[in-house]
């Protein structure tokens, strides 16, 4: 099995511009583009420390010792 030529390449993407058209291929190009600048803030947003989540019994057990306080 070889690589394709450029006469290959040039077949292969007149073909897709004949199926999608330029229009829907630049739409594709922004949705993908879109889709790695939102990957990207989640990424970002992944590296700030995460808040402990409050459970009940850590509420409880705070009021318990507010109450002890007093």
């Amino acid at each position: 099995m070889h690589a394709p030529g450029i006469w290959g390449i040039l077949v292969v993407a007149v073909v897709v511009i004949l199926l999608f058209g330029r229009g829907k291929i630049s739409g594709m190009m922004g949705e993908v583009a879109s889709g790695i600048k939102a990957f990207q803030k989640g990424m970002r947003d992944d590296d700030k420390p995460v808040d402990r989540v409050t459970t009940t019994a850590d509420i409880e057990a705070r009021e318990a010792e507010k109450t002890r306080e007093l």
